[in-house]
C-alpha cells in the first residue's frame, strides 16, 4: 500500500492549523459579543477540531500495508471516519440548539456586535478556501477522508455565513431574538450535512453499489473486452474509500491456452484502472465458455451475462 499523496497529507495538516487557530478566533468573538449564533458556531468548530484529530489519524492508518490481521489493509477506516465527522456534527447540532434555548431563556445580552460579526467574517472567508481546496484535493486524490473533511469545514464555513446574516439583521433591527433563531436555523443547516456523511459512510460499510459507478465500470469493459476478444460476466465491485475493488468472471473458448487466457486477463486487469481514471484493483476468475453455466450456477450481481 502507497504513503497517501503528498498533496493529501499536506491539505490535512493544513486544515489541522487552521481548525485550531479559527476555534480561538470564533472563542474571541463569543467572548466579546456573548451571542448565542457565535457560541453556536464556536460549538461547531470544537466538533470539527476533534473530527479533523480523527481524520488525521485515519488518513494515516489507511495508508498502512495488509498483515497477518488485516488481510486487505486499513483502507475502510475512510467509511468509519466519514460516519465519525458526520455523527460529530449531528451532535454540534445538537449542543447549538442547547446553547441557543438556554441563551433565550437567560436573557439575550449582546454586545460588541460590530467587532464580532468582523472576526466571523475572517472566520468564514477562510474555511470557505479551506473546504474548496479539501473537497478538491481530496478527489483528485481519490481520499474519502480528504473529502469528508472537507465538507465539514465547508458546513463550518456556511455556520459563520449564517451567524453573520443573522448577528447583521440584529444590527439593523434591533431585535435581538433573531440571534437564538440564527443559531437553530444554522443547527438545522449542520444536521443535514452530517446526515448525509453519515448516510455515505454506511452506504460504503455495507457495500454499496452506486448505479453510477456500476455503469462507468460496464461501459468501459465491454469496450476492452471487446478489443481483446473475450466475454465477461458476473461483475462485482466495492469501494474502500481510497480505490475500487473489482471482481468478474472472463470466458475464453476451450481452444485458448492457459497461457493466452492469463495473458489476456493481466491486460484487461491492467487497462481498466487507467481506463476509469481512479485507483482499482481488479481480479479476474477464469472460465471456459462452452460450459461455464454447467459448472456452476451463475449469480447476478452488479453485471450482466455476456
Amino acid at each position: 500500500m502507497m504513503e497517501p499523496e503528498p498533496a493529501a497529507r499536506r491539505a490535512m495538516n493544513l486544515s489541522l492549523a487552521v481548525a485550531v487557530a479559527l476555534l480561538a478566533l470564533k472563542t474571541l468573538a463569543y467572548l466579546w459579543t456573548g451571542s448565542a449564533a457565535i457560541l453556536s458556531d464556536a460549538a461547531e468548530s470544537v466538533i470539527h477540531l476533534a473530527a479533523v484529530g480523527f481524520a488525521t489519524f485515519s488518513l494515516r492508518l489507511s495508508s498502512k500495508p495488509a498483515n497477518d490481521r488485516f488481510l486487505y489493509g486499513y483502507e475502510r477506516i475512510s467509511f468509519f471516519s466519514a460516519g465519525f465527522e458526520g455523527a460529530l456534527i449531528i451532535f454540534a447540532a445538537v449542543t447549538i440548539i442547547v446553547a441557543a434555548i438556554r441563551k433565550w431563556l437567560a436573557g439575550i445580552p449582546l454586545e460588541n456586535l460590530s467587532a464580532g460579526v468582523g472576526l466571523v467574517a475572517v472566520a468564514a472567508a477562510v474555511n470557505a478556501l479551506l473546504g474548496w481546496h479539501l473537497v478538491r484535493t481530496g478527489r483528485r486524490t481519490h481520499s474519502l477522508i480528504l473529502e469528508a473533511n472537507g465538507r465539514h469545514v465547508l458546513t463550518d464555513s456556511w455556520t459563520s455565513f449564517g451567524v453573520m446574516a443573522g448577528l447583521g439583521l440584529v444590527l439593523l433591527t434591533g431585535f435581538r431574538a433573531l440571534d437564538p433563531l440564527c443559531a437553530f436555523a444554522v443547527a438545522l443547516n449542520i444536521l443535514r450535512s452530517g446526515g448525509r456523511l453519515v448516510l455515505r459512510s454506511l452506504g460504503g460499510l455495507m457495500d454499496y453499489a452506486d448505479p453510477a459507478t456500476g455503469r462507468q465500470l460496464r461501459e468501459h469493459l465491454d469496450v476492452l473486452c471487446r478489443e481483446l476478444g473475450i466475454q465477461y460476466h458476473g461483475v462485482r465491485f466495492r469501494h474502500t474509500g481510497q480505490r475500487l475493488r473489482v471482481e468478474l468472471h472472463l470466458l475464453f473458448p476451450y481452444d485458448v491456452s492457459l497461457g493466452e487466457a492469463h495473458r489476456l486477463a493481466t491486460t484487461l486487469e491492467q487497462r481498466l484502472p487507467a481506463a476509469l481514471g481512479m485507483p482499482a484493483e481488479v481480479v479476474t476468475h477464469l472460465e471456459a465458455v462452452e460450459d461455464h453455466e454447467r459448472v456452476h450456477e451463475i449469480r447476478h450481481y452488479t453485471g450482466r451475462p455476456q
